[in-house]
């Protein structure tokens, strides 16, 4: 049972080809979370199960979270799955089409599949598309409680829900502590990824990412995608602009409608093979 490693600044995914597992329709809840696991499994950030068939691009993906559950779009796994399908050689030109379940996105890949640009779509405040419980609405500078304390917050959807949180004393320990509570909040019906911002300038943000069944992680595409547009619909930055996280930086560029061109590193860790021994262990 063959596995492929990758990261993109920090951000690790493993890899899965169905055809390598014929007896899988796809890999299980508790699959998932034994292959994540970091003391039983191989560790990753989650799980990339494809490529698929799709009707409406050149390959499908489906992508699990460490905890099992399924996401939407990752912009850090889209660009791994892309230099996955250059590096198995399934790619006859730098150019790629990927149908997620939060829709479908196109690729660029350069530096020889170190260097990737997604066009993630167009991202959305609109509290149905998110989802976000209340009236139809922009969800911008709103507030909500989390542990005794009241943040303001603007929610985005860019296929994925996220919650994004301008704050003066970012670091890791208020992702770590008000990042749990904040993802299940009742607000949002299909949880949450939790996004704790600074502007450092007009073309310059940080952030801290809280990730929806992940946990605390070092980088996101699609995070860095919502914070920076939130930052721009609340006219904080201009349309180009580096997200610093602690893994790395991503260069996001926003365009008509929000929509949003987002470039990247990626770095192959390893190839390797699972034993069925792994899936004797519960977790």
């Amino acid at each position: 049972m063959r596995f492929h490693k990758y990261h993109a600044l920090g951000n690790d995914y493993i890899v899965l080809d169905p055809a390598d597992y014929p007896e899988w329709a796809a890999p299980t809840a508790a699959q998932v979370r034994v292959v994540c696991h970091r003391n039983y499994g191989v560790g990753s950030d989650g799980i990339l199960w494809g490529p698929l068939a799709s009707a409406k691009a050149d390959f499908g993906l489906r992508i699990f979270n460490p905890d099992g559950s399924e996401a939407e779009k990752s912009g850090n796994g889209l660009r791994i799955f892309s230099r996955f399908l250059l590096d198995s050689g399934r790619l006859k030109a730098p150019s790629v089409t990927i149908e997620t379940a939060g829709g479908v996105v196109s690729a660029e890949i350069r530096d020889g599949g170190g260097l990737i640009t997604v066009a993630m779509g167009s991202v959305s405040f609109d509290s149905r598309a998110i989802p976000v419980r209340g009236p139809a609405r922009e969800v911008l500078g709103e507030s909500l409680e989390s542990q005794g304390r009241t943040f303001s917050y603007s929610a985005a959807t860019i296929g994925n829900p996220h919650c994004v949180i301008p704050v003066d004393d970012l670091s890791p320990d208020v992702a770590r502590r008000y990042g749990p509570d904040i993802e299940v909040n009742p607000l949002f019906p299909n949880r949450t990824n939790v996004q704790f911002l600074k502007v450092l300038d007009r073309s310059t943000i940080q952030i801290e990412i809280w990730e929806r069944g992940a946990g605390y992680t070092l980088a996101s595409g699609s995070s860095s995608s919502a914070a920076a547009a939130v930052a721009r619909r609340l006219g904080l930055v201009d349309s180009s602009v580096a997200v610093r996280m602690p893994g790395g930086t991503i260069r996001i560029e926003i365009g008509e409608g929000f929509s949003i061109l987002m470039t990247g590193t990626v770095n192959r860790i390893a190839d390797g093979e699972l034993h069925a021994d792994l899936f004797r262990v519960v977790v």
